[in-house]
């Protein structure tokens, strides 16, 4: 469909309140109805819908908030990005297709590439060209990136990979990869990493897709099979990896998706609807079982608001996020996902006979909490968070005998 963007994005010395109704007014009036996930016309948009939804989102200056106007953003501050990121929680709708690109590939580029790698790879994620996946996590290393065996040999002006990656998001469609490889031996722990940015069309790369719980192929094994790339591929430094690893991974952690917490309000509010559409639903919610755990999830919520908005004040501030990003990082996962376990226990009892507003419902919330199962996984599992919160945050001795 065609998407209003003959719009000029207000100027942000107006206030983030100017902005942020901006925001609301664009989304509410351009998102599909089929892109809903409260609507009874829902469904899961394809790639190309996705694609161009978020290219339309980006011309009404709605994406690449904080990226520099010289790279294609908008040359905005944190505070704007979490304007706007508000009245995209709000509403029901889908996450992006280029997640990785945006929250992940963008910022380390912008972190350490170089001019031209710069100017090449960042207008085209905002412009919905060029989708990224990040090769980290490996069949034997997981969370814990210092145990990645994925070798690159220096050969000249190029470089011989060979290796393997394992639940890599997006990879089937991915155009670039992040990847993290290792110089040294596996001895060498973190010094001797690495970054690469590969064009997934590379002879020697091979994609195998994973069919997760969900019944999705969201993620793959990536294999690297003599794959040569020039120097001019290589983010920074060949000892720069694991510093810019724990960079991209602290971002993931504190500052991407920030809508978050208003998404998962907005969750709430359409289980809320579900149920009052329905008589035995609406019976349900009456018991004080479920009425004191939905007011302990109101109250997760807006302890999440108040982290990310810290979180931002922070920055703006000057100061670095580091080991803080697994706070907010094992916060939002662990309650989500108890949102979600919250959500299938009250979808348990619709039946064909149900009000569609509930048999809708539970499609979806059956889908959240498969997925739900991941989120204290991916971005560094609930363990990895509480071994760094105790450690660097904490400072908690290692050996407490």
């Amino acid at each position: 469909m065609p998407y209003d963007t003959n719009v000029v994005p207000p100027d942000p010395a107006t206030g983030r309140d100017v902005y942020r109704q901006h925001a609301r007014t664009w989304l509410q009036a351009n998102l599909p109805t089929h892109m809903r996930a409260d609507h009874l016309d829902y469904r899961a948009p394809t790639l190309a819908e996705s694609r161009e939804w978020e290219a339309a989102m980006y011309r009404a200056g709605l994406a690449g908030m904080t990226w520099p106007k010289a790279y294609g953003g908008h040359g905005l501050s944190l505070r704007e990005h979490l304007a706007v990121n508000k009245e995209i929680g709000a509403l029901p709708m889908p996450e992006s297709s280029s997640s990785i690109g945006k929250e992940l590939a963008g910022p380390i580029i912008m972190a350490v590439g170089t001019e031209v790698q710069k100017q090449t790879f960042l207008p085209p994620i905002l412009r919905m060209d060029n989708y990224w996946c990040q090769g980290f996590s490996e069949p034997d290393a997981g969370s814990d990136l210092a145990r990645l065996r994925t070798r690159a040999v220096q050969d000249g002006q190029h470089w011989r990979i060979n290796g393997q990656k394992i639940w890599t998001s997006g990879a089937a469609k991915a155009h670039d990869c992040l990847l993290l490889t290792r110089t040294g031996t596996v001895a060498d722990a973190h010094r001797g990493m690495l970054m690469f940015a590969v064009p997934m069309n590379t002879p020697g790369i091979r994609v195998v897709p994973i069919r997760s719980i969900d019944d999705k192929e969201s993620f793959a094994e990536v294999f690297f099979d003599n794959v040569i790339v020039p120097d001019s591929a290589r983010l920074g430094a060949p000892d720069e990896g694991w510093r810019s690893a724990v960079s991209v991974l602290s971002i993931e952690r504190a500052t991407n998706r920030m809508y978050r917490p208003w998404r998962f309000e907005s969750e709430l509010r359409h289980l809320i609807r579900a149920c009052k559409s329905d008589r035995v639903l609406s019976e349900r919610l009456q018991d004080g079982y479920y009425q004191r755990r939905i007011g302990e999830v109101v109250c997760e919520i807006d302890h999440l608001k108040g982290l990310v908005e810290r979180t931002v004040e922070s920055m703006m501030a000057g100061h670095e996020i580091g080991a803080r990003g697994s706070l907010t990082k094992l916060y939002w996962s662990e309650c989500h996902q108890a949102f979600a376990s919250l959500a299938l226990s009250l979808m348990a009892d619709v039946t064909p006979a149900s009000s569609a507003q509930a048999q809708r419902a539970r499609k979806v919330f059956t889908g959240a909490y498969l997925f739900s199962r991941a989120e204290t996984i991916y971005a560094g599992t609930t363990e990895v968070q509480l071994d760094v919160i105790a450690q660097r945050i904490l400072k908690l001795p290692k050996d407490l005998s």
